[in-house]
């Protein structure tokens, strides 16, 4: 019985990893399908929101022929091609900005199901946000040595963050997958790249206020439209308790 048990639990970790995986490409195929349309072309040299989609899918190792399928289905104008892009503000437990970005077919049903659970969970849709945070690109290096920090100066990096033995380079939101590509040329591989938005000022929270932040955050992105949830919330005390 032990081993079945542990069977068991093997099948639900790998059921749950295989669900977070789907629901992971979903979220690419649908920014990929959205920046075709937004940019009026499936070549990616002419299209900047396209090229920052297919940098962010490969980053998360999309297969290529659902990036592909995405791409055609986009430009034949069929079914699950056409998303509105949606951003809501609002305020979570503890008095903590949050802003979330979605991609929807549905503007109300998308609307309902955040404000849900935002009110379920103490928080509120209401009130500016945005304004709290800055656009930055990210680059994500499993290195952390000096070398690499001059040569992402030299590339025109906006800052860094070293912790032991990863180096978060933040840059400009334009010259994001630039930048990549230029690291590369170098031999210089990225563990992740996105578009990410940093808060102005981190909002310092107690244990019990953080887990409150942890789970209203983790709702809404289990949301399929929403692409991405951002909150001045306290980084280091968040990764920490999440």
């Amino acid at each position: 019985m032990a081993g079945h048990s542990k069977w068991s639990q093997i099948k639900r970790k790998k059921a749950v990893l295989d669900r977070n995986r789907g629901k992971i490409i979903s979220k690419h195929i649908r920014a990929i399908q959205s920046a075709v349309r937004a940019g009026g072309s499936g070549d990616p040299s002419v299209n900047l929101p396209l090229k920052n989609a297919l940098g962010a899918a490969k980053t998360d190792n999309v297969p290529q022929d659902n990036i592909d399928r995405a791409i055609e289905r986009a430009l034949g104008g069929g079914e699950g091609g056409s998303f509105d892009e949606v951003v809501y503000e609002g305020y979570g437990p503890a008095g903590v900005a949050v802003v979330v970005e979605a991609l929807t077919d549905n503007k109300n049903r998308t609307a309902a199901e955040v404000r849900h659970v935002f009110s379920k969970h103490g928080g509120n849709l209401s009130g500016s946000t945005a304004w709290q945070f800055d656009t930055k690109g990210v680059i994500v290096v499993e290195r952390a040595d000096e070398e690499l920090q001059e040569i992402a100066i030299d590339l025109g990096a906006d800052d860094l963050e070293v912790d032991d033995d990863v180096t978060t380079i933040f840059t400009s939101p334009t010259g994001l997958y630039e930048q990549v590509a230029a690291l590369q040329s170098r031999g210089i591989e990225s563990q992740g790249a996105q578009h990410t938005k940093v808060p102005q000022t981190q909002t310092r929270l107690s244990p019990v206020e953080t887990r409150k932040v942890l789970t209203i955050v983790e709702t809404v992105k289990d949301i399929d439209d929403v692409q991405n949830v951002y909150s001045t919330a306290d980084r280091e005390r968040v990764e920490l308790l999440g």
